[in-house]
């Protein structure tokens, strides 16, 4: 008895892990606005880049204490920054009730679990309830079946492997083949998971939390050395993260068709976009997130409480083979100025695939920066969207 009541002093924790773009913090966003559980959880919340975006969507009036442990895979350079939140946050323990980790989708949870069972002191105060993993109908096999360097981990197989429960959200964006394929898939890796079938991350709370279904025995059957605390582990190098953050106001009209432009062309390499932006003219917050050639952004309920002159735009793409200042450039060229390099009349070159030379039509016309006639026979008018050299320079 003394023993279990030990026990029940420790605070539980859930792990919330999936690959980039598979619904995580949607998820989040209903355990946290969910009444039925009448609970008050801390979250630490991990990026992989610079600058944090999901702490900033977590809607307000939430009341729950946010700690974001950025700028780093949670599972490896920020590891030490994980056990002191953790130590920090159980000297306010009577504040809440438990604890969601969310891991980027680049982490291999191995490391963060390895926490609660290797270090002196997290397993006195925390028992980990379960790891809940998160997959998007529409990439997993994909992402399962992806190939990568010798020595690299598949994070999307590690994270299935580590998974107490598998959420299989996104299922209006597969057919029912796919679904069983999948999950067949998904059985071959982690036969004991529970798999739930959602869409928009939406799952009962009481599914997911106090379940205590982390089974130590069972990742030490498929991870002998899971407990070994000097494994080490290996990213994708061709992976990266590039962030911008800037004061100002946002052409949505030309975000929007770079946007379309940039996803079109090289959709392929981009993992993860998400954002919050200012859009000229607007009261609320623009969020935006993307995966793949799968672009959502809406105008949210959230408004901006600073004047117009002092809101600040975030952006973070997250892909393989990134132009990091080509991706800044076009970003901040999206912001609104009445100052544009060219005026009507001026002679440039506009890239159709290979730069061709013409002259400058019009200005600011339907939200593209320039609209450029060529000089061939036709006199063909195409637009440049942005006001960057990559569309249209001077001759």
């Amino acid at each position: 008895m003394k023993r279990k009541m030990e026990e029940t002093k420790k605070i539980p924790v859930t792990v919330l892990t999936g690959f980039l773009g598979s619904g995580k913090t949607t998820l989040l966003n209903h355990i946290l606005n969910d009444n039925t559980h009448g609970m008050k959880f801390a979250v630490i919340e991990n990026e992989f880049g610079e600058i944090g975006v999901d702490e900033k969507i977590i809607p307000e009036a939430v009341d729950e204490e946010v700690i974001e442990v950025m700028n780093g895979c949670i599972c490896c350079t920020v590891r030490g920054d994980l056990v002191e939140a953790l130590k920090r946050l159980h000297k306010r323990m009577d504040k809440f009730d438990g604890v969601i980790i969310e891991t980027t989708g680049l982490a291999d949870p191995a490391p963060v679990v390895q926490t609660f069972f290797v270090d002196e002191d997290i397993p006195t105060l925390y028992s980990l309830d379960s790891v809940i993993t998160v997959v998007d109908a529409k990439v997993i096999l994909d992402r399962l079946a992806e190939e990568k360097p010798e020595g690299v981990e598949n994070e999307s197989v590690e994270q299935v492997c580590f998974a107490d429960k598998v959420l299989l959200n996104k299922t209006d964006l597969a057919d029912e083949a796919k679904l069983k394929k999948i999950e067949v898939e998904i059985r071959k890796l982690n036969p004991t998971a529970p798999i739930l079938r959602c869409v928009h991350s939406k799952v009962t709370p009481k599914e997911l939390l106090n379940i205590q279904a982390f089974d130590l025995k069972r990742v030490l059957d498929f991870d002998p050395e899971f407990l070994d605390p000097d494994q080490e582990h290996e990213h994708d190098s061709t992976v990266s993260s590039v962030s911008c953050r800037i004061k100002g106001n946002v052409n949505q009209h030309m975000l929007s068709r770079w946007i379309g432009r940039l996803i079109q062309e090289d959709g392929a390499n981009l993992y993860r976009y998400k954002g919050i932006l200012a859009i000229k003219g607007v009261e609320e917050k623009f969020i935006f997130q993307g995966v793949g050639m799968l672009f959502d952004g809406n105008i949210s309920d959230m408004k901006w409480n600073v004047p117009e002159s002092e809101r600040e735009n975030i952006f973070v793409f997250i892909g393989k083979n990134l132009d990091h200042e080509w991706l800044k450039d076009c970003f901040k060229a999206c912001i609104v100025t009445d100052k544009l390099r060219f005026k009507v009349g001026d002679k440039v070159q506009a890239n159709i695939g290979e730069y061709k030379n013409g002259t400058i039509k019009k200005v600011w016309d339907d939200g593209n920066a320039y609209r450029i006639e060529l000089d061939d026979a036709d006199k063909t008018n195409v637009y440049a969207p942005i006001d960057v050299d990559t569309y249209v320079k001077a001759r």
